[in-house]
Parts: C-alpha cells; structure tokens; sequence
C-alpha cells in the first residue's frame, strides 16, 4: 500500500507503536517519571543506545524505540514524587507524536540532535499528562480538611496551668527572707513555660479562700527551692498539698512537682516529723545522680531518658545542688510513713561524700520531688558552676515536659476570662536585682 500523506504515515506511526507500547508493558501501573529533567536524560540516553551514529539518533523502527524509552522510563523512577503517566500506551503515542514533529523524513524518525529530543520528548510528557490527578502532591484544602477531621483526645487538656507557691521575701536572695511580700524566681515560670503550661502565681499569705480560688483554676502545683520551714509559709505549704492529695483521691489526676525547700516540706508533712531532715554541704555543688534501683525507672520521669542518658547522669554531673538539709537514704527507709509514700528514684553524693536522697516519686500520687534544681541548667546564669551542658539541658527539659504531661490529664477546666486574669503575664519580672536569680517576680 502505498503512503500519500504525512497524515496518513503518521497515523499508521501511532497505531504501531501503540501495539509495540502494549507488549513491552509488564504490568497495567502507570510509568512513573521522578521529574521532567530525569525523563528528558534517561530517553536521550536510551536513544544513544539505539542509534548507530552520535551525529544524530536514528531509529531503526518506531517499536525499537518505544521498547527502550518504556525501559528508560522504568529505570528512571526512583521516588514517590514522580509525574504519573497515565499508561504504557498513552505515553508512546505522546512520544511517536513527537518524533513525526521532529523528523524531516517519513522513512526514518531522525531526530537532529540528543537535546532536541529531550526537549520534545519532555514536551510529550507534560501534554500526555490529562489529568491533575497524576502528580501526588497534596492540596492546601485537603491538608486543611485532614488537620480539621483530626479528633482531640478528651482526656488530654492541651491549655494547662500550674499554680507556683511563692516563697516569702523580695527574692533578693535564696537562702533568707528579705524585705516584705514574696517573691517567685522567673527560672521556675520559664521551666513550666517551656513545656507548654502557664503560671498562676498561688501568693503564699493570700487569704485562703482567695488562694482555694486560685487553686480552682490549675491543673498541678509547683513548690519552689528556699528556706523559710515555718510559720504560715509552711502550714500554706501544707494545706496546699493536702489539696493536691484530695484532687487525685477525688478521682482527678493533679501534680506535684516540689524541688529542694519544697521536697523537704514534703518530707516533714508526710513524716509528721519536723526533725526529719539532716545537714549535708551541697551549696551550688554540681552533681551525678545514682540509682539504686533502676527497676523504678519505669513508669517515673526517668522513662523518658534514653539509656545514654541514664549512663551519662551517673558519671557525668548534669544537674544542679544549693541546699544545706536533706534526707539519707536510710532515715527516708527507717521512717514508715515517708518508705510506704515515697519510692526513692536516685541518690546524690554532697561535697563530703554524704549521701542523701536527691529524687523520690510518690506511690499512689503523681508527686515527684527532687532535691535539685532542674530549672537552674537552662534559666539562672548567675552561678559559673552550673551545667549548661547540651545533656544537662534535655535532663532540665525531660522534667519540664514530664510535669506538664501529668497536668495535661487533669480533668479541670478552669473559665478562660479567670485564666487570663490572674496568668504571672499579669506581671513584670526585675532583671539584675537577685544576687541568687536572673529574674525575679515579686508580689506586695
């Protein structure tokens, strides 16, 4: 039969290599391009491959070439974000359409040159794609829409607040009482802060019916490091954690972080013991931490350290002591009341060699108390003994983000006007004016 047209040849041109598409297409799957630049490089070169001269690439038949450039195409498709062809088919007739174009004679699909081809056979690829379906990537409506769908947790609050008790003074320094008012270090507000709660500040000499209506709006409580162990700083101290012990037998999951001065209250109040504490000489002593059962890793704050990070806080010192009192290990055991509350979770030598419990975790209650200062390793810069190491600083945050997390399961849900109301934000910290703290909020 003999050819009249271009038309005509370039029909019969499609038709063929359609066939020849058809047979070297193992599976149905559309041909996948990883990008147009890759497609461009890998039909050049399967080209080279077919041609006899490098002047220009000659095919010797329309299905030799398809058979290769389908092969290139499969070689070429490496990633998830690649161009989908529709089909094995599609693309050849896309590709043979090309050729025509860029062929000067109907007896052979001579391209002039590599990138000539590449461009139109690149060209044919975007034109053989129909639909927008085929590049995978995600729309802005459809991403919205799945953030949207994304149902929240109930028993997950996501806006926590915790109440910090101030401590007696103007903050001028840590170990006494200076001026009237009290005072709240801005390390222990940016502690919480970092793990995503707010601040209520809980005056310490407030009324108490003011201080119950504080309390009505947190989700857990934070007691401070100091010195002050009497008076009516300690009996708020008090009525505060018999508080956070009534919230959890009430059913409702409430925190108590209590550091330094604060685990001490704790071990007077529940030993009912206002002797129980002894003298040790850690003032600003960087530390290990041992532990002398690491079986009660699980389930405590420590679970949350990787194993390098539980080597490293036994050899390395990541944290922080200032205290003069403390509590041995073996009293802590001796005295029933405090060995059926408490599980000790790590030990700490002082500058002598004394040993003293230096972080408990309570039984029943989600209660942690250290007698170190977690904030101080990323908030107070005052003192040049403090660590400031990148461990020492995931040692400061795994305890941020700990407490918090246990706030986050408290059932309160306090009205946000009244939050607001009485947020720490309320109020400006003094920079520079502490010979023990960077910032200070302080409260008449």
């Amino acid at each position: 039969m003999e050819l009249e047209s271009p038309k005509l040849l370039a029909f019969l041109l499609l038709v063929l290599l359609a066939a020849a598409a058809v047979r070297s297409s193992p599976t149905p799957e559309a041909i996948q391009l990883p990008s147009m630049a890759g497609h461009a490089q890998a039909c050049a070169a399967a080209d080279v491959r077919s041609s006899p001269t490098p002047e220009a690439v000659q095919l010797p038949s329309i299905a030799g070439h398809a058979q290769a450039c389908a092969a290139a195409a499969v070689r070429s498709s490496p990633t998830p974000e690649a161009i989908q062809l529709p089909s094995m088919a599609g693309h050849a007739q896309a590709c043979a359409a090309a050729d025509v174009r860029s062929s000067p004679t109907p007896e052979a699909v001579q391209l002039p040159s590599i990138a000539g081809h590449a461009q139109a056979c690149a060209a044919a690829a975007v034109r053989s794609s129909p639909t927008p379906e085929a590049i995978r990537l995600p729309s802005a409506a459809g991403h919205d829409q799945a953030c949207a769908a994304a149902p929240a947790d109930p028993a997950v609050y996501d806006r926590p607040v915790i109440g910090i008790v101030t401590h007696p003074g103007d903050g001028t320094y840590e170990r006494h009482t200076h001026g009237p008012g009290s005072y709240i270090a801005a390390s222990y507000v940016k502690f919480v802060q970092s793990a995503g709660a707010r601040v209520v500040p809980l005056l310490y000499d407030e009324p108490e019916e003011r201080l119950l209506e504080k309390l009505g709006l947190v989700n857990g409580v934070l007691f401070t490091g100091g010195s002050q162990k009497n008076g009516s700083y300690f009996e708020t101290i008090k009525r505060i954690f018999q508080y956070v012990l009534d919230r959890n037998d009430a059913g409702d999951p409430f925190p108590l972080h209590a550091e330094c001065l604060g685990f001490e209250l704790v071990s007077m109040i529940v030993s009912k013991d206002h002797n129980i504490l002894e003298s040790f000489h850690a003032l600003n002593q960087p530390s290990t931490l041992q532990f002398p059962n690491y079986s009660f890793i699980e389930g405590s704050v420590f679970q949350r350290f990787n194993h390098e990070l539980i080597k490293k806080l036994s050899t390395d010192c990541l944290v922080m002591q200032n205290h003069g009192y403390g509590i041995s290990p073996k009293r802590l055991q001796e005295n029933v009341a405090l060995s059926s509350f408490f599980k000790i979770l790590t030990t700490s030598p002082d500058e002598n060699g004394k040993v003293y419990v230096s972080t408990v975790q309570a039984k029943n209650y989600p209660i942690t108390c250290t007698q170190w200062h977690p904030e101080k390793t990323i908030f107070e810069w005052g003192e040049p003994m403090t660590p400031h190491s990148e461990d020492a600083v995931q040692v400061t945050q795994h305890f941020a983000n700990y407490f918090v997390s246990q706030a986050r399961k408290s059932l309160n849900r306090a009205p946000a006007d009244k939050v607001l109301n009485n947020l720490i934000d309320n109020y400006t910290p003094r920079f520079g004016t502490s010979k023990s703290f960077d910032e200070v909020y302080s409260f008449s």
